[in-house]
């Protein structure tokens, strides 16, 4: 049996990035197992796919608020023993960063990761005992995959092709589309930058919309910002879409965990997503999947796999990767999002189960 350890925290897209390589690996190598370092918030999911035996939990966001304290916690040392327990045959850095780096110091087992030329981070490379190169100009996904083929030592199959990914995660049954409820919209509305929230008044005309083509629209939520958002969304959606009867039903969901929200994004027809991590999870779980861009490319780190659709923002200074923009376009801020509007996810979303 190879024992394997991986190191990657976060974030929530980067993690189920990671995804696909463990199955090639298993796929490869079939007697392997693998251990994971990970965040606390994101735990769940890499218990997800069924080669991950064991969870190491980190709280490294949360030690950094007060990270002396941290230091000379038994929080701390329990980490230390846990991530250090086994002595492994590869110890993977999947992130490239100094964070993840640094905690390889206490691993036991040779340990693997990018070059100074392919990590984030180069100066991460400096903890590594083979550091590897790994093109930087593809896909997040893609970049992962060939590094764990690297570190264990087999050819990749299908690269560079998202419609045959395998995240390893499981999928609704066949019985289970049988007793399927009715078409369903599950709307990603919330992310971290405010540059990358796709305007509200756009939510609410899409929802009026689509629930007038008869789906239920289904509208998740994680923090109090959000939550009052998906209400606004369901309270504005008939004026948002100039009075069109609502023929069924447009729901706030209760408060999910990961999992929760996996099984739910599984009985879905499928999803409109801002640039937010849970729109990875839909596409892993080979949903159609419409993501909205405005100051972020989605060229590297967009969904990835089966039916995916990737609407851009076509203004000269898109993408900025800037977290603040005070350009704004009639009552559309930031200004990118503009031209992106609720006919054009339509449109895109049309032609995406129509393929489906």
């Amino acid at each position: 049996m190879i024992r394997c350890q991986i190191i990657k925290t976060s974030s929530l897209g980067d993690i189920i990035h990671t995804l696909p390589a463990i199955t090639d690996a298993v796929h490869a190598l079939g007697d392997i197992e693998f251990d994971w370092v990970v965040e606390e918030a994101f735990a769940e999911i890499p218990a997800w796919h069924p080669a991950v035996k064991t969870i190491i939990p980190v709280a490294i966001r949360r030690w950094r608020r007060q990270p002396l304290k941290a230091l000379f916690s038994k929080e701390w040392k329990q980490f230390k023993q846990n991530i250090g327990a086994c002595r492994y045959d590869y110890i993977i850095d999947a992130q490239g960063l100094l964070k993840s780096a640094w905690l390889t110091r206490y691993t036991h087992g040779p340990v693997y990761g990018l070059d100074k030329n392919s990590a984030r981070e180069p100066l991460a490379a400096r903890f590594y005992q083979y550091p590897l190169s790994v093109p930087g100009n593809q896909h997040a996904v893609e970049r992962v995959r060939q590094l764990f083929a690297a570190v264990l030592g087999y050819t990749l199959e299908n690269p560079n092709q998202p419609e045959k990914i395998n995240y390893g995660l499981p999928h609704i049954t066949e019985q289970a589309q049988q007793n399927h409820p009715p078409p369903a919209i599950l709307f990603l509305h919330g992310t971290t930058w405010s540059t990358k929230h796709w305007p509200e008044i756009y939510w609410q005309q899409l929802a009026g919309l689509l629930n007038h083509e008869g789906y239920t629209i289904l509208l998740p939520w994680g923090n109090e910002a959000e939550y009052q958002r998906a209400e606004r969304i369901k309270a504005q959606a008939h004026t948002g879409a100039q009075a069109v009867p609502l023929q069924t039903a447009i729901k706030v969901l209760d408060k999910m965990s990961l999992t929760e929200l996996m099984a739910q994004l599984r009985q879905v027809t499928a999803v409109v997503a801002v640039d937010t991590g849970l729109a990875h999870l839909a596409a892993a779980l080979d949903k159609p999947v419409v993501a909205v861009y405005g100051p972020t490319s989605a060229g590297l780190t967009g969904t990835y796999g089966k039916h995916q659709c990737h609407l851009r923002a076509t203004l000269n200074c898109a993408p900025c990767f800037k977290k603040h923009c005070d350009k704004v376009r009639g009552s559309i801020s930031p200004e990118c999002f503009f031209d992106i509007t609720p006919q054009n996810v339509i449109q895109s979303l049309h032609s995406l189960l129509d393929q489906v």
